[in-house]
């Protein structure tokens, strides 16, 4: 009987290799797996994991998600596309140190190239970028460009993934996983992306249960998923319980 539901986070993570690269979703406040993060930082506490790379729409808030990840110096590159913010302040100690490599693509291109990986793109041209040091190789040449219909392009590459932490909505013990709202996102994507996806949920539902129809994810890229709690808050909004 298949059966991707995992007890804790813990174990839902697992092992995280050397020179492994993990993609997390998230926008904003918006669909950031909080609790997939905390149990990444105990995973990596518990090995010698080094040599990461990160991919991620930003590089954290104050010392906790993200920036605690980096704050572990297991880091060795970020691939985000707005690194820096008024609390930024361990990416920016990280990063003027010289030890954080950081490659800045813009947010379309981001979510493109992310794509391309689970779409089995080899590689795309776009304009976005064109013109500016973000046309650029890590060596300072200059990336491949093609002019098509009188316009400049440039030539992408995908972003593979060996693990994608994901936060959504609803799935089944399966894996199949439907996503509120914006908190969407980058988790389609990342989950067709990686090697490995692994899903917070905040409720398991019975197979059958979700309308094929609305599935944002099938199961087939899913290999964990983990329930996590929620309660309300004074508003009428919602907080994950610790």
């Amino acid at each position: 009987m298949i059966n991707k539901q995992a007890d804790t986070v813990v174990q839902a993570i697992g092992k995280i290799d050397d020179g492994a690269t993990i993609m997390v979703g998230g926008f904003g406040t918006a669909g950031i797996p909080d609790e997939l993060i905390d149990g990444l930082l105990e995973v990596l506490e518990g090995s010698q994991t080094r040599h990461l790379t990160l991919v991620n729409n930003n590089a954290g808030n104050g010392d906790v998600g993200l920036a605690a990840i980096l704050k572990t110096g297991r880091v060795d590159k970020l691939i985000c596309s707005f690194p820096r913010q008024t609390d930024s302040y361990v990416f920016d100690g990280l990063y003027r140190s010289g030890k954080l490599e950081l490659e800045l693509v813009p947010q379309g291109n981001l979510s493109e190239r992310i794509r391309a990986a689970g779409a089995g793109i080899g590689a795309f041209f776009t304009p976005t970028g064109y013109g500016t040091d973000l046309a650029k190789n890590k060596d300072g040449s200059l990336k491949e460009t093609r002019e098509i219909n009188g316009r400049m392009y440039v030539l992408e590459h995908p972003i593979y993934g060996d693990v994608a932490l994901i936060k959504a909505e609803r799935g089944d013990r399966w894996g199949n996983l439907t996503y509120r709202k914006s908190a969407r996102n980058f988790g389609p994507v990342m989950a067709m992306a990686a090697k490995r996806t692994v899903a917070s949920v905040h409720e398991v539902v019975p197979l059958g249960t979700l309308d094929p129809e609305t599935i944002v994810t099938p199961s087939i890229f899913v290999h964990s998923i983990v329930q996590i709690p929620r309660t309300a808050t004074v508003g009428g909004g919602f907080k994950k319980q610790a």
